[in-house]
């Protein structure tokens, strides 16, 4: 993308933006906590602030007493638009992450500190002693037994961005970093406390693109599988058994080569995925590559949102670029 691209493809995000501040999926679409905060952050770098502010100010309104979020929200129904109670460590963990990002950028977030810390604290009660942390607990209390090899990824990322905005703002929680060194000490060498989910490609490499492997490591992980999921000149696959490639899992490669060092092959693969983008500036969900359909038939705001903080780690176009690390 062209800066005028990015910029357009921020506006479009924004267009979708309802005047609560909620981040659908799509227009007239539900959210879910997580992909919200990615289309945030993709507000944020295309230079709409305000609007990235007031989708923090949205998730500030929709916390939950006990500190948490549900997994499925319909924004702008006449209740509080939860159809999903359930609690997604995983989402709870990520506001972290759109904070830092927010940081980086110069924006003051201090005001958000309260939601954060109640966040990271349903995070913190869903680890399993110091090592992985489970992936949801139930309405009725009870805690689901899978701890996942990505979720535990993006939460180590999110708790170390949460130290950070702690010891910036002035109030150190140096056992967030624990908590994040001891999940990332399981994903590295107990992968028996994880279930696996060999065929989804966001397992192969979010511990590369979240900083749990580095360096030869990182490296070695992602040649493991490349050909597996990488399709040349269409982007990467969401699933082995599909031939279905998509943004979210293709752009997010490129952040994850970026932080490998690999720009060449980042802006190659970036390239590729481009035929998902719209003259409006809105990017499709992903293409069944051998009949050429999108499928599913949707423009999506957290796809657009990773678009852009690809775009910004290949040009390092705002102050934030290297959020992810390189």
């Amino acid at each position: 993308m062209t800066p005028a691209e990015a910029q357009q493809t921020g506006k479009w995000i924004a267009s979708v933006q309802l005047t609560s501040g909620a981040i659908p999926w799509f227009e007239g679409g539900h959210l879910d906590p997580w992909d919200h905060v990615q289309a945030a952050m993709g507000l944020a770098t295309a230079g709409l602030v305000d609007e990235a502010v007031a989708g923090y100010d949205w998730l500030r309104h929709a916390q939950r007493p006990d500190g948490s979020w549900g997994r499925k929200y319909w924004p702008g129904a006449d209740d509080d638009g939860v159809e999903e109670p359930e609690t997604d460590a995983n989402y709870c963990a990520y506001v972290a992450t759109g904070l830092w990002h927010l940081e980086l950028l110069g924006v003051d977030g201090r005001g958000f500190f309260e939601m954060l810390e109640r966040a990271v604290d349903v995070v913190l009660e869903l680890q399993v002693g110091h090592g992985p942390v489970a992936w949801a607990r139930g309405v009725d209390g009870k805690v689901a037994g899978e701890c996942l090899v990505t979720g535990n990824s993006s939460i180590v990322f999110s708790l170390r961005c949460a130290a950070r905005l702690a010891e910036r703002w002035g109030h150190p929680r140096p056992h967030w970093q624990h908590a994040a060194d001891g999940i990332a000490e399981a994903l590295t060498h107990r992968p028996e406390l994880f279930t696996p989910k060999p065929r989804f490609s966001m397992d192969w490499y979010y511990p590369v693109m979240t900083g749990v492997l580095d360096g030869a490591a990182a490296t070695a992980r992602l040649d493991e599988r490349w050909d597996e999921f990488v399709v040349p000149e269409f982007g990467a696959r969401c699933v082995t058994v599909n031939p279905w490639v998509t943004g979210g899992e293709t752009l997010e490669l490129v952040l994850a080569l970026v932080r490998a060092g690999r720009l060449d092959a980042a802006t190659s693969l970036y390239g590729d995925i481009q035929h998902l983008r719209d003259p409006d500036g809105a990017w499709w969900t992903g293409l069944v590559y051998n009949d050429g359909k999108r499928w599913p038939v949707e423009q999506s705001t957290w796809t657009a949102g990773t678009a852009l903080l690809a775009h910004d780690a290949l040009t390092g176009a705002t102050p934030a670029a290297g959020f992810m690390g390189r």
